[in-house]
Formats: C-alpha cells, sequence, structure tokens
C-alpha cells in the first residue's frame, strides 16, 4: 500500500470509531508495524488534520474534520449489497424500498467499472426461513426511536397473556424469523425485549424519554453483560454439582 493510501486509511479508520484507536489496532488492521503508524500520525498532524492523542493511550479524530469522500473499494460495494438484501429479505416495507433506492443512488455515482461489483455481487442473504407476520407496522416504531419518544403497546407474552405496556423504544434487532423490540418498560421498570408479532395494537406518543437513548443503550448493554455471566456463572455452578456427584 502507498503511504499516501495509508494515511487516508487511517483518517477512515479513526473517523468510523468513537473512541481512541491504538497505533497496534491500527497496524494490524494495515498490516504494517506500530512504529510505522507513529510515523504516520506525527505526518498527519504536521498537515493540520486534527488527530488528538498519544502513544500508548490511542488516538481520535478531531469533531468538524471535513474530508471528501473516498471512492468505495470492491469489498465495501459488496458489504453494502450485502447488507441491503438482508434488509430485502427482513426489513419492513418502508425500510426495503429504502435499501432498493439507496443502490440505485451509489449504482449512479460509482464508476462504470466498479458497477457490476455493486449490482451482481455474488452475495446473498436468504429468505427461506419462515418470516413471521407482525400485527403492526415496525415502521413508526422505527421513528419513535429516531424521535426519543415513547409508545404504548397491547402485548401479548408466551404463556398468552395480555398486558398494556408504555415503553421507551432504543433498538430493533432483526432475527431470521422474528424483530424484537428493545425497550425500558415503565411497567417492569426494567429493560425488556418484544416480539413485534406480538403486539398487538400500538400507539405513538408525543412524551420523550426521561433519559437520552444512548444513555440508555449503554445501560441496556451492560444489563446484557451482566445477565451473560450470570447465567455463565449458573452454568458453571450446576457442570460442578454434576461432577461433585460423581467424585
Amino acid at each position: 500500500m502507498r503511504r499516501a493510501d495509508r494515511l487516508m486509511q487511517i483518517i477512515q479508520i479513526l473517523r468510523r470509531e468513537s473512541r481512541p484507536v491504538t497505533a497496534s489496532s491500527i497496524a494490524e488492521e494495515l498490516e504494517v508495524t506500530p512504529r510505522t503508524i507513529y510515523r504516520d500520525m506525527v505526518s498527519l498532524q504536521a498537515n493540520n488534520v486534527p488527530v488528538a492523542g498519544e502513544a500508548g493511550v490511542g488516538y481520535v479524530l478531531g469533531q468538524g474534520f471535513d474530508l471528501p469522500p473516498l471512492m468505495f473499494s470492491a469489498n465495501e460495494l459488496e458489504a453494502l449489497m450485502l447488507g441491503a438484501r438482508m434488509v430485502e429479505a427482513r426489513g419492513d416495507k418502508q425500510l426495503v424500498r429504502a435499501a432498493r433506492d439507496a443502490i440505485a443512488k451509489i449504482g449512479t455515482v460509482v464508476p462504470e467499472d466498479l458497477r457490476p461489483i455493486l449490482l451482481e455481487a455474488p452475495l446473498f442473504a436468504t429468505d427461506t426461513a419462515i418470516q413471521t407476520e407482525d400485527n403492526v407496522d415496525v415502521a413508526p416504531l422505527r421513528e419513535a426511536i429516531r424521535r426519543g419518544v415513547k409508545v404504548t403497546i397491547d402485548y401479548v407474552d408466551e404463556s398468552g397473556s395480555s398486558s398494556e405496556r408504555t415503553i421507551w423504544p432504543l433498538a430493533i434487532g432483526y432475527m431470521v424469523t422474528v424483530r424484537m423490540v428493545v425497550a425500558w418498560c415503565e411497567l417492569r421498570q426494567d429493560f425488556r425485549h418484544f416480539r413485534t408479532d406480538r403486539i398487538q395494537t400500538m400507539n405513538v406518543l408525543d412524551a420523550r424519554y426521561n433519559e437520552r437513548r444512548h444513555v440508555l443503550m449503554k445501560r441496556w448493554k451492560a444489563h446484557e453483560e451482566a445477565q451473560k455471566a450470570h447465567s455463565g456463572c449458573e452454568a458453571r455452578n450446576r457442570e460442578q454439582n454434576v461432577n461433585d456427584r460423581f467424585r
């Protein structure tokens, strides 16, 4: 890789990360030594690229730095098409249309020699699994997440029990056969996951969350990690009990 190309790629790596990136991780991705990355960082800073950080800590790209977008590589184009095909297989109608529109727009700006890589990418997302039909349109839920507002739902759980919930929707997980809403539930005062096919009716409110969504997402991720750790401990304890019986 030419040095100029490597410098541009370093900027792209810093641009996509929200946390400091160490020289060793950049070096591993670009297949060079950390010493090379240290020299490259000095060169970027000397050319007024707002890279902040130091060796051993990590580097971040300053806010407001404007760099003309780089031309897509073949791998990036294939990644985009695979993502679009996954959306076509599992997304709601509005997302499917948006994915097709996005690919059409990208196809008009890439060079002619790269267009077949995008439009004829040999990558597919299977849609052979039986998709569970939803009773509600997921698009308003996605809008509620963007706006950071509450939603009331009539929900039927796995046992068939019905309940009315006011939730703060945070994210939607697109599984193979179902979609799952990650939300804070006011009734349970805790994070809950709601399958969209079990939501009977819903109403998007104007009331906003009491906390910022990114803060809630951090709390949810910590909650999930704690749950996994707890489940792991229980599994180890069960295994230990079984082993003790046969000693």
